[in-house]
């Protein structure tokens, strides 16, 4: 095979120190070096236009490869840093793991600022102050319930981007009592990371809702995806409020339980709003009789009727779970969202 039209793409171990892989970040963005892989990514050469690719396996547990541009990459970073007021000689942290886009995002909006990001990711102790930060709602949970050294870092940023998952409305209300200025953002892979903020639009990127999804257009999307007239969708569903993006969930996961369509998505904000004081997550499990059947996986305390009550009482009968099981940690896919596939795998049916 001819790969003289390509670029060799350089896997970037987990364990990378921060001034190493500046340097890498910054060559491949110039184009001087190789294509940078971060997660799991089993391909040698990419297109020559790719400075980073990002291996995912997503939502659906289905491994993919995103290539993003220089471009990309950069315009994303202008706009996040435009979005929170970042300035030159700012400082972001680096909270994320270096398998996902996110990371990747630190590392760029601080090369835009002229400097490079202070790594916090195996730091003990006390942490330094920085401007800005970037986590998903589990840190953020950790840091509401007892990690007191994260939570002083996150109230001394002017600003906390939060994506990688949903964010709770409990969650985010906790968090704002405590002072910290969360930031929303959604996105993906796909779009470079977070291309909404707070429900706007960053600068340079289309949103629009159509018949329920969302479709995304802009210099932030990767070089290999299947467009129609340049819009990306999604499998996400939204509408538009008050001139900001509400995303809904997901369209893939709505399960069939007893003749009835129930979004494990909504069950999970309605247990999120009611119990901000847990992490839980909704799973499907085959049931030769019912189809599929609704369980509730749950870290934390929490009286199992109750659960019960307010999915009666918010979304219907049809809602009640068959089954609610405590663990003391839930499985993540990627950096933030909840692994409900192998969650289901593990489940025991009593």
């Amino acid at each position: 095979m001819d790969n003289s039209s390509q670029r060799k793409i350089l896997r970037v171990s987990p364990a990378c120190e921060t001034p190493q892989l500046a340097r890498d970040i910054t060559a491949a963005l110039a184009g001087n070096g190789p294509t940078l892989g971060f997660g799991e990514v089993s391909s040698e050469f990419g297109p020559t236009q790719a400075a980073v690719v990002i291996g995912t396996s997503g939502t659906t547990g289905t491994p993919k490869e995103i290539f993003l541009s220089s471009h990309a990459l950069v315009s994303s970073a202008r706009a996040s840093n435009a979005f929170v007021g970042a300035k030159l000689g700012d400082t972001w942290s680096l909270l994320l793991p270096l398998t996902h886009v996110a990371a990747v995002n630190v590392f760029v909006r601080a090369f835009e600022l002229g400097t490079i990001p202070v790594d916090l990711r195996n730091h003990s102790g006390e942490y330094p102050r920085v401007n800005f930060t970037a986590i998903v709602p589990t840190q953020l949970f950790r840091a509401l319930n007892g990690d007191e050294h994260l939570l002083k870092h996150l109230q001394g940023a002017q600003k906390v981007l939060v994506g990688g998952a949903a964010l709770s409305a409990g969650i985010r209300n906790q968090a704002t009592a405590a002072g910290i200025n969360i930031v929303t953002t959604y996105g993906m892979s796909e779009t470079s990371g977070g291309c909404v903020y707070n429900g706007q639009v960053l600068d340079g990127s289309e949103v629009e809702v159509r018949g329920g999804s969302i479709f995304i257009r802009g210099n932030i999307l990767a070089l290999n995806l299947e467009l129609s007239d340049g819009w990306f969708e999604t499998k996400d569903l939204g509408e538009f409020i008050d001139d900001k993006l509400v995303v809904l969930g997901r369209s893939d996961d709505v399960i069939i339980s007893g003749g009835e369509n129930l979004s494990l998505d909504n069950v999970e904000n309605v247990l999120n709003e009611s119990f901000p004081n847990i992490q839980c997550a909704a799973i499907s499990i085959e049931d030769s009789q019912w189809g599929q059947t609704l369980h509730i996986a749950v870290v934390g305390e929490v009286d199992k009727n109750s659960i019960t009550s307010i999915l009666e009482e918010k979304i219907g009968a049809f809602a009640k779970p068959k089954g609610i099981h405590f663990m003391n940690s839930l499985p993540l896919l990627g950096i933030g969202k909840i692994d409900r596939r192998k969650l289901a795998q593990g489940v025991v049916i009593e």
